[in-house]
């Protein structure tokens, strides 16, 4: 099973990338589990400075931008 994490603070950015995140799982038919990070700290311990951001079984893939769902897929694979 993936899981997927959303590092953000809940803004319209972070649920987009949300959004895009559960439906490239979804596609993929793939099992996940999608854990929504907001507090600061947590995300900081990520090693993040810019929200939203993206990360895949603890390692963070994008931040600072809304990957396609098309580019979620790839990372999920």
């Amino acid at each position: 099973m993936k899981k997927i994490q959303i590092l953000g603070t809940g803004c319209p950015k972070c649920k987009k990338l949300a959004e895009n995140a559960e439906m490239a799982a979804k596609e993929l038919g793939i099992e996940y589990e999608i854990e929504k990070i907001t507090n600061i700290n947590d995300i900081m311990n990520f090693g993040v400075m810019m929200t939203p951001a993206l990360a895949i079984d603890g390692e963070v893939k994008t931040s600072g931008r809304i990957p396609s769902v098309d580019e979620i897929k790839n990372m999920l694979r």
